[in-house]
Order: C-alpha cells, then structure tokens, then sequence
C-alpha cells in the first residue's frame, strides 16, 4: 500500500480509529497500540487490487485488530484459570536448520536495528523490546506521540526491507 495514502489516512482517520477501539477495548493504551496495529498492517498489506475506498478498508483491518486484540485478552484470561500439566507438555526443540536460519535473521535484525538513525532506534527498541506504550516513550523521550508511532513505522519499515532484500528471488532456489 502506498505510503502517502496511508499518511493521508492517518492524518485524516486516526482520532476516529482512536474512538473506534476506545469503544471497543476500554483502555487508551490498548487502543493507541491498536491504532498503531492497524497502521502497521495497512504498511505490509499487499492488496490484490487497488483500494476504491480507503477509509473502508482502513476500519476492515481496525476490525480484525480489534477482533485480535480481544481474542488474545480472552486467551490470555483462560490461561490464569487453567493449570498446565507440566509432566506433559511436548519436545518443541526446533531443529538445527532452523536454529541457523533464526540466527541468521536475528543478525539481520541487529545490523538493521543498529543502521537506524539514533532517535528512530531508541525509540523503537522501547517499544518492541522493553515494551512501552507509545506515550510513556513520547513522555520519556520529550516528543509528540505521532513522532513515536512515525519512528517505529520507519523502524519497521527498514526491518521488513532488509527481511525482503535477503529472500532468495521468486520461483528461484537459494544456492550456497
């Protein structure tokens, strides 16, 4: 999806899709993510056709975050009402070729993490690694909101660009 749309929807929508998890979610925090959320999706989406109404499209995708996010509170709720049974939880070991194949991609990520400009990176490790809210990081770092969920899309954006520049090319198998 083309970037300029998508800040133009942000400009013009994201009060709205703010309200519209608000509603749904019942806490600021977990709506700002979820606004959040569902610009990030709107930034790797590939939609097959082009988009004849935006803004429609921009609320389908806040519906199936909204829908996520409350599937995974009601999953996260049943986990402290059941016990598991330690004795009998399986091997889940990967193997070795996904074990390289991991590190590979975390090498990946540190060299792209490490390239971002200071403040973009900064900001992003908050929030994907230690797990702050965009407006404790805003509140920490002195800057708006907007620059903390711009800073983290580009961050994102430069992740998923380097993931994408090293696949081997389409209909072709990867050679060592």
């Amino acid at each position: 999806m083309d970037i300029s749309l998508i800040e133009q929807l942000q400009q013009t929508e994201e009060g709205k899709l703010q309200r519209f998890f608000l509603r749904r979610l019942r806490n600021r925090e977990d709506a700002a993510d979820a606004t959040q959320e569902t610009f990030l999706r709107l930034l790797t989406a590939s939609p097959k056709e082009d988009l004849r109404n935006p803004h429609a499209y921009l609320f389908q995708v806040a519906r199936s975050v909204a829908h996520g996010i409350t599937a995974r509170l009601m999953r996260d709720s049943a986990l402290f009402d059941d016990e598991l049974d330690q004795t009998q939880v399986a091997d889940e070991a990967p193997g070795p070729e996904r074990v390289v194949a991991a590190r590979q991609q975390l090498g990946l990520l540190i060299e792209t993490i490490s390239s971002l400009p200071p403040k973009c990176r900064v900001v992003f490790v908050l929030s994907r690694l230690e797990g702050l809210s965009n407006g404790e990081i805003a509140e920490r770092l002195g800057i708006s909101r907007n620059m903390v969920e711009k800073h983290i899309i580009r961050a994102l954006m430069a992740c998923r660009q380097a993931r994408l520049a090293a696949l081997p090319p389409a209909g072709g198998i990867a050679h060592d």
